[in-house]
C-alpha cells in the first residue's frame, strides 16, 4: 500500500512538472516581439534604408519626382575621399545621375593597373584608348626612348594599398577627379644585352601617384580618361 502511494505521488509530481513546463512557463521578455519583427517589419522603420554599406548613391525620390531631385551624398565608406574633394564630388553626382562613387573607384584601380602594364610592355594602342592625347604622348615618348636605348622593362603591380580621391571638380560639363594611388610595384630594367641595370623583382617599391581622370558628362561614352599624372 505504501509503495503504491509513493508511486502515485511520483506520477503526480511528474505530470505537474510537465504541465508547468507547457502552461505555467512565462515567455521570455523578447521572444514574441522578436517573432513579430521577423514576420512583420516594424512600420516605423525606414523602408528605403539600404541594406548595403553606405556610400555615395542616388537616394530614392518620391514617385513621379525622381528626375527633379538630385542625388545626395550619403556617408561613404571610410577613406573614400578627402574632405577637400567633397564639394566637387557632390557637384558631379548632381550633374550625372549615372555616376556611382564605388564603381568609379573600382574602375580607377583597374585603369591604374591596365595603363601601367600597357606602358611596361610598350602597348601604344591600349594606352591611346585609356589616356587623353597629352598623357598618351608622354607615355609614347618614354616608350620610344626606351626602345631606342635598347632597354626593356619587366614589371608587375603587386598590390594597390590605397585608392583615395583627393580632389574633384566640375567645370561646365567636364568632370575631373584626382585619385591618389599607393601601390607596391616590382620591376627591373634590362639593357640590350639582357643585363639588369635597375630594379629588382624580389623587392617591391612603394609607388605614390596622383592620377587625374576626366570625362565629359554629356558624352554617351561612360569611360573616364587619364588626363594628368603626377607624384603624390
Amino acid at each position: 500500500m505504501i509503495v503504491q502511494i509513493v508511486i502515485l505521488a511520483m506520477i503526480a509530481a511528474f505530470l505537474g512538472l510537465r504541465l508547468y513546463s507547457v502552461l505555467g512557463r512565462r515567455p521570455e521578455r523578447d521572444e514574441e516581439p522578436m517573432r513579430r519583427r521577423i514576420e512583420q517589419p516594424d512600420p516605423s522603420a525606414n523602408p528605403h534604408q539600404p541594406a548595403q554599406p553606405r556610400q555615395i548613391a542616388q537616394r530614392g525620390a518620391e514617385s513621379g519626382n525622381a528626375a527633379a531631385r538630385p542625388r545626395e551624398l550619403v556617408t561613404p565608406e571610410p577613406n573614400t575621399f578627402e574632405n577637400a574633394a567633397e564639394i566637387g564630388v557632390r557637384a558631379i553626382i548632381a550633374a550625372d545621375r549615372r555616376f556611382d562613387l564605388a564603381q568609379f573607384l573600382a574602375g580607377s584601380k583597374a585603369a591604374y593597373g591596365m595603363i601601367l602594364e600597357a606602358f611596361w610592355r610598350g602597348d601604344k594602342d591600349e594606352l591611346k584608348q585609356l589616356c587623353d592625347d597629352d598623357v598618351y604622348q608622354g607615355f609614347a615618348s618614354a616608350i620610344d626612348a626606351r626602345t631606342a636605348a635598347g632597354e626593356s622593362v619587366d614589371a608587375r603591380l603587386v598590390r594597390i594599398e590605397e585608392a583615395r580621391i583627393v580632389a574633384a571638380s566640375l567645370d561646365g560639363q567636364m568632370a575631373r577627379i584626382t585619385v591618389r594611388f599607393i601601390a607596391d610595384i616590382a620591376s627591373i630594367t634590362r639593357d640590350s644585352d639582357g643585363h639588369v641595370i635597375a630594379g629588382s623583382l624580389d623587392d617591391a617599391v612603394d609607388a605614390r601617384d596622383l592620377w587625374t581622370f576626366s570625362r565629359d558628362l554629356t558624352a554617351r561614352d561612360p569611360d573616364w580618361l587619364l588626363d594628368e599624372t603626377d607624384e603624390a
